[in-house]
């Protein structure tokens, strides 16, 4: 009797401190309401970003979202298919000032072409058929933003891309994600994950991930749009930046009102972020 007392007691204490460490390892992370430092800031500031991104921060919240991923100026970041380089401007310039790293997928965007301004930037193949975003694991963080449902409408993609992150990361690091949210309305198509009207479900986010080794460790409602009520003509791209009013090749519908839309915003979002596995 008193060895086993004397095991629970052992084991008891354990947990204790598996719990103590537990606590003290996510007190560590960034919050759902973290805050962009001054570097940051700056880099936001910058009057030399684009006037077309500029007010599109009111919608996406740059610097909350990118201080709740756990962003840091000395660190190499890669950010999947950066488009008109929204994010791109805020983050070269930010990484230079921290001695980080660039990394991008595609091609150079003729705006960042002035190193002494914006900082270096590395581009990189991402497609269907391409070899590692990095070394493995090398960086502290990927980053994506408002892609996944394309990758969706390509059998395989968001797996390869799921695992292409992974493999990049380094143990500890984050997948920062936003993504057009679904939830709480169902997929169009259960199953499918087609994401045809632009919206992705959490769970099939989660699940991509997980299958990838990744870790879903916090979400912010940092970009949530209570407004958004996913139910538009054109999908989510009725909505702002792209405020579509017609389906392509097509004429505008009769009634339609571009105004209720642009009053709605841009969509609601999901930002999620997971973490590889040390």
């Amino acid at each position: 009797m008193k060895r086993n007392t004397a095991l629970a007691a052992i084991c008891a204490a354990a947990l204790i401190a598996c719990s103590t460490t537990t606590v003290l390892a996510f007190a560590q992370t960034p919050s759902a309401t973290a805050q962009a430092d001054a570097g940051l800031k700056t880099a936001i500031a910058n009057p030399d970003r684009a006037a077309a991104h500029k007010i599109r921060d009111t919608h996406r919240n740059p610097g909350e979202t990118l201080a709740f991923f756990g962003l840091k100026p000395n660190m190499t970041v890669i950010e999947i298919s950066p488009g008109s380089g929204y994010y791109a401007e805020i983050l070269s310039p930010y990484l230079k000032s921290g001695g980080g790293k660039y990394i991008a997928t595609g091609n150079a965007m003729g705006a960042l072409t002035d190193q002494a301004k914006w900082g270096a930037q590395t581009y990189v193949p991402f497609n269907a058929t391409s070899g590692p975003l990095a070394p493995a694991g090398s960086a502290d963080m990927v980053v994506t933003f408002r892609n996944i449902h394309n990758w969706m409408w390509q059998p395989g993609m968001v797996d390869k891309a799921m695992t292409d992150f992974a493999a990049a990361l380094k143990p500890g690091g984050v997948l920062g994600v936003e993504e057009h949210r679904a939830d709480p309305r169902a997929e169009k198509v259960e199953g499918t994950r087609s994401a045809s009207d632009g919206y992705v479900a959490k769970a099939s986010i989660v699940a991509a991930a997980r299958k990838a080794g990744l870790v879903l460790e916090a979400e912010s409602e940092i970009n949530a749009n209570p407004k958004d009520t996913k139910d538009h003509p054109f999908g989510v791209w009725t909505l702002p930046p792209n405020s579509t009013v017609a389906p392509r090749g097509g004429e505008t519908p009769a009634g339609f009102d571009a105004a209720k839309y642009k009053a709605i915003g841009e969509s609601d979002r999901h930002t999620l972020r997971f973490r590889k596995p040390v």
